[in-house]
């Protein structure tokens, strides 16, 4: 048993031995000039490492640096730089024959830039292929035989571990970062299909996974080698990726799980994005709810332009159609698309106003209505302006008391329409963009009231500035009886003792926000000009008791704002 337990010891003492000195005894420094040439001639780019230190235990050399060149006419710094590189090797080789066979590559830390230029092509475009050749400042070395040649390099695994990827332009310093970026491949080669993994940090939070299979790399143009995997996407900030502009408060998170198959210069990716928190109009406040988009899109790579399929939008049961195209030019994806929606529950539709500017008075809510639009979507997708029209349909606003609201225009005191406002018809053109919202030949018919019209705008700051007119309808006023005032502007336009005209309009203007608007009268601008021609009924009406029975026009004028006769 001693002589045994001598014998192993004596041959674990060898193997510790062998480990420890080992490494000095092989010169691994020799394959530097190797590892850097057949690196730099798979790549198209210039590779140059640190020095090397051989670990029999793990299998492997370790360099204390990596630099891979980036394409000339994007940089004149690294594409990749990396504090240290793990390649694993096959040992028994290269103890007893000096021969390296390299088994897989593992860097530590890298730091990855992503240029892309006016034209649309990326720094990584020329990665394996002839057009970013290097030149060495070694003497060449012997020339390789075939087999290593570049067109048929492989390695087994690869792997990438916390890296930093910073992707921007060549024209803008600016920046957008993606932290603790790891990417494992096996079985890779240039000419064939591999799978891949890649996970990533998104800036400003998020995640982002990429699983399915790559290859073979094209060897004119790595950005149109073929890709099948799927895309997840979790909390992807709008605002930190520039999709949106964060000078105007602009915001929303996407959550994404789509396809990718990428093949012969066409990128399709289809499957479900959901925006929440979305907040479209400087002005506005998160939406309640989230949108849903069932989405299918097809970009060409080469051309750098796409086409959005017919897809569905969702806020709860409202449902709209989107379709369009998107292009990138420089800096910016062009966007001309169109949205349009038949017959959309109001009530679901509700928790998405905030979102555009737009705050119901407190304690209102949509109980009742639908509603149609048909818009169109065009420009940068930061500065997006939104075109149409929309209508709202036999809605009830709950919790609003329109006529309370009036009675500070002394010419609509007395107009009774209830706590809940009914609304048979409310349509508009609409302008929207990040600064603010337009509303062009705003038409509403509110059966307790009569009928608005008139038109104004919704800025940054949720300040409304509307001109309106409203022509009054006989059971509006309490006891189908008009105030003295409104009976003062109904007697001048010929509507009293059998008179011509037969409906009396009002000028006024909306001030105040949305959430809180404030009704006074109006003598000047589009409501004066609607007064204006209202008077015209009055030129060929003469009051049953005669023109002596009529009241003094300045009386009557007067009355409508309030104003009293001087004595």
């Amino acid at each position: 048993m001693n002589r045994k337990l001598r014998l192993i010891l004596i041959i674990v003492g060898a193997l510790v031995l062998l480990l420890v000195i080992a490494p000095f005894l092989i010169p691994v420094s020799q394959f530097r000039p190797t590892i850097e040439d057949k690196a730099s001639a798979a790549l198209g780019r210039k590779v140059q490492v640190g020095n090397l230190s051989l670990s029999l235990v793990g299998g492997s050399v370790g360099a204390e640096s990596l630099s891979i060149g980036d394409d000339p006419k994007f940089s004149q710094s690294p594409f990749l730089t990396a504090k240290s590189v793990k390649v694993g090797v096959e040992l028994l080789p290269l103890i007893f024959s000096k021969t390296l066979n390299v088994t897989g590559v593992t860097i530590e830390n890298p730091e990855v830039t992503l240029l892309r230029n006016p034209a649309g092509q990326w720094n990584y475009s020329s990665l394996g292929g002839p057009s970013a050749k290097f030149e060495s400042a070694r003497t060449p070395a012997p020339k390789a035989p075939a087999s290593s040649s570049p067109t048929e390099f492989s390695v087994k695994q690869l792997d990438l571990k916390d890296g930093r990827i910073s992707v921007g332009s060549t024209s803008s310093q600016k920046r957008s970062v993606y932290d603790h970026v790891d990417v494992s491949a096996s079985d890779v080669s240039l000419n064939s299909k591999f799978p891949v993994k890649v996970t990533a940090d998104l800036p400003g939070g998020g995640k982002f996974k990429l699983d399915g299979n790559a290859g073979p790399v094209d060897k004119e143009d790595s950005t149109l080698t073929p890709v099948d995997a799927k895309l997840d996407v979790t909390s992807l900030n709008l605002t930190s990726t520039g999709l949106l502009d964060p000078s105007l408060g602009l915001g929303g998170i996407v959550d994404l799980s789509a396809s990718l198959a990428s093949n012969n210069g066409e990128a399709e990716t289809k499957g479900t994005a959901q925006l929440s928190k979305a907040l479209l109009i400087a002005g506005g406040s998160p939406a309640l709810e989230p949108v849903k988009v069932d989405f299918n899109t097809k970009y060409d790579l080469r051309k750098n332009t796409g086409v959005l399929n017919p897809s569905t939008v969702k806020i709860g049961n409202a449902t709209s159609h989107l379709n369009g195209t998107y292009e990138r030019k420089g800096e910016e994806t062009v966007v001309n698309a169109k949205i349009s929606g038949d017959n959309m529950p109001a009530k679901d539709l509700e928790v998405f106003l905030p979102a555009l500017g737009i705050h119901l008075p407190q304690g209102a809510s949509l109980q009742a209505g639908t509603l149609s639009t048909n818009l169109s979507i065009t420009g940068p997708t930061n500065k997006l302006v939104t075109v149409g029209n929309v209508g709202l349909f036999s809605a009830k606003l709950a919790g609003f008391d329109l006529g309370s609201k009036m009675s500070s225009v002394a010419a609509l005191a007395g107009i009774k329409s209830g706590k809940d406002l009914d609304i048979e018809k409310m349509t508009t053109n609409l302008k929207m963009a990040p600064t603010g919202l337009e509303a062009d030949n705003f038409q509403a018919v509110l059966p307790a009231v009569g009928n608005l019209m008139g038109g104004g705008t919704i800025d940054s700051k949720n300040n409304l500035d509307f001109k309106m007119v409203a022509t009054l309808a006989t059971s509006s006023v309490a006891g189908g009886a008009a105030s003295p005032v409104t009976a003062g502007v109904a007697g001048l336009l010929g509507k009293q003792g059998g008179g011509s005209c037969k409906s009396t309009s009002i000028p006024f203007v909306i001030k105040g926000t949305t959430a809180d608007p404030k009704f006074a009268p109006d003598v000047g601008g589009l409501a004066s000009s609607m007064l204006k021609t209202q008077l015209g009924c009055a030129a060929g009406a003469v009051p049953a008791g005669g023109l002596g029975q009529s009241p003094n026009p300045v009386d009557a004028i007067g009355g409508l704002f309030g104003k009293k006769k001087k004595p």
